[in-house]
């Protein structure tokens, strides 16, 4: 499952390194940003230039341009109306971003290196993953992304990765913004132990039945009591047994499952 798993993410990352271009023309600009701005065949107007604190540049010609919150497509677009009207005919802008500087992205939890992360073009989920070093062992499937909105406040969204890299398509990716909070949840764990294959801790998701977690120890050894598994929890504190417990019983985080021998 694990393989398959990781699997699963390489096959998108593969995916989406295909589209990065096209993703870096709709990044927004900002504060501290080092833009490479290049004209077609007029190499005296290939300007780098730092976007200061006021959002905005200074181009050869035509002065101060004011840059902050557009996309790499509306900076080019904007010098080449403003060199067309009375410079240039009809000039070849290329706008590159040589230092990514306005934007951050934080991602802590069950990563390698969490932590605070420049946010290099439009970054999707699964990149910021990768960049953070990939999930650590005790990673569950669950993340939860923050986002902050200006005008609406903090919105937030719980992303299930098995689900996710199971559409096997860059298209399904989750796309992070400036500001985003990243956390990768840990895994619940279930402990099944007694008359089963492979007694162990077990990861386990939402939903999670008795019977789906017996499953993935092993099974019911040929000496299990099927009838008389317990379910050891603890609620507020407190430690509670439940006796017979059904086999169709949703798993939580941390429960004990514990299958008795048959004596006959």
């Amino acid at each position: 499952m694990r393989k398959l798993f990781v699997t699963g993410f390489v096959f998108l990352m593969i995916f989406q390194a295909v589209t990065i271009f096209a993703a870096s023309m709709s990044y927004q600009v900002g504060e501290g940003d080092l833009l490479l701005i290049k004209v077609y065949d007029m190499e005296d107007l290939t300007t780098t230039v730092r976007v200061d604190a006021d959002g905005q540049i200074g181009f050869p010609l035509i002065g101060q341009v004011n840059v902050d919150g557009l996309t790499i497509q509306q900076v080019r677009d904007g010098i080449s109306a403003e060199l067309a009207d009375g410079y240039l005919v009809n000039p070849q802008v290329s706008v590159l971003v040589q230092e990514y500087r306005s934007n951050k992205i934080v991602i802590i939890g069950e990563v390698v290196r969490p932590g605070l992360y420049e946010l290099q073009g439009e970054m999707s989920l699964l990149e910021l993953i990768s960049r953070a070093g990939g999930l650590t062992a005790d990673a569950g499937t669950l993340v939860t992304i923050r986002h902050e909105k200006t005008d609406k406040g903090i919105s937030e969204i719980v992303v299930d990765l098995a689900d996710l890299m199971g559409k096997q398509s860059s298209n399904v990716d989750i796309i992070l913004s400036n500001n985003d909070n990243v956390f990768v949840e840990k895994a619940g764990l279930v402990y099944v132990t007694g008359e089963v294959g492979k007694p162990d801790a077990y990861k386990i998701k939402d939903g999670t039945t008795v019977i789906k977690a017996i499953t993935m120890a092993g099974g019911f050894s040929k000496l299990a009591n099927k009838s008389k598994v317990r379910l050891v929890r603890i609620v507020d504190g407190q430690e509670q047994t439940l006796d017979r417990v059904s086999m169709n019983e949703v798993i939580q985080p941390d429960d004990v499952l514990v299958v008795p021998e048959s004596f006959f």
